[in-house]
């Protein structure tokens, strides 16, 4: 085989493994919040830190008292209503959340599999040269 031919077949490979390869590791990157990153310019002062802390405290509490409230509300409709919630989801507990290591492994066996064939198809095609 000529150099020429080597060379196209690894740019053409490690190609195909970038393109499959990046965005599996972009999900498994991210973890999904949209939240800004604050601009770190300037140190905050204690004082204005243990304010931010406060009101974040304050923020949690509002959330979980809310959830909590929530929660109360499906109960009493749910013995309003006489049907009860039976475990899983209905019963108020959240679905386990996608960790990525689904799209991670597709992506990585998709790489395996793309590296076999070129490898296959190389080999074939070098046998036909030797043997013609």
């Amino acid at each position: 085989m000529s150099r020429h031919l080597t060379l196209r077949s690894a740019v053409l490979t490690a190609a195909a493994t970038g393109a499959m390869l990046v965005p599996a590791a972009a999900a498994v990157a991210s973890d999904g919040s949209s939240a800004p990153i604050a601009a770190a310019s300037a140190t905050p002062s204690p004082k204005e830190e243990k304010e931010t802390k406060e009101a974040e405290a304050a923020e949690k509490e509002k959330e979980a008292a809310a959830e909590k409230a929530k929660i109360a509300e499906k109960e009493a409709a749910a013995e309003k209503s006489g049907k009860l919630p039976r475990g899983g989801v209905a019963a108020g507990e959240a679905p386990a959340g996608d960790t990525g290591i689904t799209t991670l492994a597709g992506s990585v066996t998709g790489a395996l599999l793309l590296a076999g064939a070129g490898t296959f198809v190389l080999r074939r095609r070098s046998a036909e040269r030797h043997d013609g």
